[in-house]
């Protein structure tokens, strides 16, 4: 399995469109991604508001999803 990032995060999504796109996907199984995708990045966001709110360095694992380490 790949590390979560936000690269492999894009190509996920966009493999899924493309699935559902061709037919190879139904849409229900597509708005579960779509739905843990959202999930994931409001996580993030999360975290970076708290970081901001607390006058904190951003952590580790919030800088690592961001530049695809």
């Amino acid at each position: 399995m790949k590390k979560l990032n936000a690269k492999n995060l894009k190509e996920v999504l966009w493999e899924t469109l493309n699935l559902v796109k061709d037919g190879n996907m139904e849409a229900g199984q597509a708005d579960s991604i779509a739905t843990q995708s959202r999930e994931i990045l409001r996580t993030v966001n999360t975290q970076l508001r708290i970081s901001q709110q607390a006058k904190r360095n951003v952590g580790t694992e919030v800088i690592d999803f961001g530049e695809n380490t």
